[in-house]
């Protein structure tokens, strides 16, 4: 059994990507609202009655924007780090609150997911390497430059997400407020 990968959104408006399999899915960060998230998966033909976690990979507003409503609506347990949710002031109720530690696998289903710290300006960011089956893919976002974890972990995947915000001419030419800028 193979694993089906979506995007169901990437950019610095919103981010929210779908790996599962025939059983179980996962979503890894909820930037959209969720009758937006809704609405898209629809359009892709997948379904929220199989998504059985929901990871978040750090606390910038694009990452985190629909979590809140999404794990109410679909009673999912989210994946977050202590400095995450506290930085990214994100309300959740504490029975859906699951912790995770860089490299240490976590079981959902038939799936694995492997958190892995990666160089952002956010409190303690992480990317994923979700497995199954024998296949591993990536979801690695937001990312400057590519460390020696998000290397590492990339020559494991057979297929990736990456996300990168980085064009010199688009950064300078863009509408982008300054703060924003200079965090790029």
């Amino acid at each position: 059994m193979s694993l089906l990968i979506s995007s169901i959104n990437s950019g610095s408006n919103a981010n929210c990507y779908y790996v599962g399999n025939s059983r179980d899915a996962i979503l890894i960060d909820a930037g959209l609202s969720c009758r937006e998230t809704e609405r898209r998966m629809k359009e892709l033909d997948l379904s929220f009655d199989k998504i059985r976690a929901l990871f978040v990979s750090h606390e910038h507003s694009d990452h985190i924007s629909g979590v809140p409503g999404i794990a109410k609506k679909y009673k999912l347990p989210v994946y977050i780090t202590e400095g995450t949710r506290k930085n990214g002031r994100i309300s959740l109720e504490a029975a859906q609150v699951r912790s995770f530690k860089h490299g240490k696998p976590v079981s959902i289903g038939e799936l694995s997911v492997t958190p892995f710290r990666k160089s952002h300006d956010a409190a303690d960011p992480h990317s994923f390497m979700i497995s199954g089956n024998g296949v591993n893919v990536g979801v690695i976002t937001d990312i400057g430059y590519a460390c020696k974890r998000v290397i590492k972990y990339f020559s494991l995947c057979h297929a990736a997400f990456l996300e990168s915000n980085y064009c010199e001419d688009m950064l300078e030419k863009g509408t982008y407020p300054y703060h924003l800028k200079k965090s790029i």
